[in-house]
C-alpha cells in the first residue's frame, strides 16, 4: 500500500552511489550548482538536509509549517518531510545534504538512538538557527566552515565533513526539545487529497473544479488552501508538478520528447518547450543531453 510521502516526488541525492553521498548544492537566484532543476513542487528524500543562507532569504514550507530564514541563518530539514523551498531576493545559498548513518558511527552503535530521537520524529520537521540564540549560532558557524571546506577541498575533506557534521548534530540534540503531539490541520488533509489527485490525474486536463472536488471543497477554498501551504496557485502548482515529472523522464528514459510532453500534460509542444526553458534555462533536449552527459562520468 501506498504511504503518504509516496504520492510526492523523491528527489534522490545524486551522489547517492558515490561511496560518500554529501551533497553540498550551491542555489544562487533559483538556480542550483550542480544542476538540479528545483522545480517548485513538493517533494521529500531519505537524506537530512541543513540550509546556510548567505545572501538573500530562503523558505522551507511542508504540508502545514514554514520557516524562513534570513542571510547568516540556517534551516534544518528532517528525512521523509515533504516540502518544497522557495528562494527570495538576490539569494546565494547552500544547501547540504547527506543519509542519517554518516552519524551514527558505525553499525550496531548506541549513538544510532541519539539520532533516530530526531529523524523518526514527526513533529520535528524543520528547525531555524539563527545567531541571537548561542547554542543556534554555534550550529551556523559549523555550517559556514562546510561552506569552506566545500570551496577549498584538501586530502582531509571527507574526515573534515564527517567531523564537523557530527559536532553539529550533537549541539542540536543536547539543546532543542521534542514538542508535543500535534493534530492534523484542516489546511493539511485538505492539500493531502488534492495533491494525492495531481499526483493520479497529473496527465490528464484539470480544471479548478477538479482539484476542488477531489477535497470536497469549494474551489475559492481550494485556492486559499495552496495560497496557506505552499504560496502559490493551483495551476501554477501542477505546472510545476508536470515539468518535474518530465525531467525525470528526460534524464531516466529515451522516449521521445513529444511524447513525454503529451504524457506529463501538455498539449502543445511549443508551451511544453516554453515552460521547460524558463524553469531550467534548457530546452527539453539540451536537457537531456546534459543529464546523460552526466551520468555517464
Amino acid at each position: 500500500m501506498q504511504t503518504e510521502r509516496e504520492k510526492y516526488i523523491n528527489s534522490v541525492n545524486l551522489n547517492i552511489n558515490t561511496d560518500f553521498p554529501y551533497l553540498a548544492i550551491d542555489v544562487v537566484d533559483d538556480r542550483s550548482y550542480p544542476v538540479n532543476p528545483g522545480f517548485q513542487v513538493m517533494h521529500w528524500h531519505e537524506d537530512l538536509q541543513f540550509i546556510y543562507v548567505e545572501e538573500g532569504s530562503a523558505e522551507v514550507l511542508t504540508l502545514d509549517d514554514s520557516v524562513r530564514a534570513q542571510a547568516g541563518e540556517g534551516i534544518f530539514i528532517n528525512k521523509a518531510v515533504v516540502h518544497d523551498v522557495k528562494w527570495y531576493g538576490n539569494c546565494h545559498c547552500t544547501g547540504f545534504i547527506f543519509p542519517p548513518y554518516f552519524l551514527e558511527f558505525y553499525a550496531g552503535s548506541p549513538a544510532k538512538a541519539f539520532v533516530e530521537s530526531i529523524t523518526s520524529n514527526e513533529q520535528l520537521p524543520l528547525l531555524r538557527f539563527t545567531p541571537s540564540v548561542n547554542w543556534q549560532k554555534d550550529v551556523i558557524d559549523i555550517l559556514k566552515q562546510l561552506v569552506e571546506l566545500k570551496r577549498n577541498k584538501n586530502e582531509f575533506y571527507v574526515y573534515e565533513v564527517l567531523v564537523r557534521l557530527s559536532t553539529l548534530w550533537l549541539i542540536m540534540r543536547k539543546n532543542i526539545a521534542i514538542p508535543p503531539e500535534r493534530k492534523e490541520s484542516p489546511v493539511n488533509i485538505r492539500m493531502q487529497k488534492i495533491l494525492r489527485y495531481i499526483e493520479e490525474h497529473y496527465a490528464e486536463d484539470i480544471t479548478l473544479s477538479d482539484l476542488a472536488e477531489s477535497a470536497n471543497i469549494s474551489k475559492s477554498e481550494c485556492s486559499r488552501c495552496f495560497r496557506l501551504s505552499l504560496d502559490t496557485t493551483p495551476y501554477k502548482y501542477l505546472t510545476e508538478f508536470r515539468l518535474a515529472k518530465a525531467a525525470q523522464l528526460l534524464r531516466n528514459t529515451d522516449e521521445p520528447i513529444g511524447n513525454i510532453a503529451a504524457g506529463v500534460g501538455f498539449h502543445q509542444m511549443s508551451h511544453f518547450g516554453k515552460c521547460f526553458r524558463e524553469k531550467t534555462g534548457s530546452s527539453p533536449k539540451e536537457y537531456r543531453k546534459m543529464e546523460k552527459g552526466i551520468k555517464s562520468l
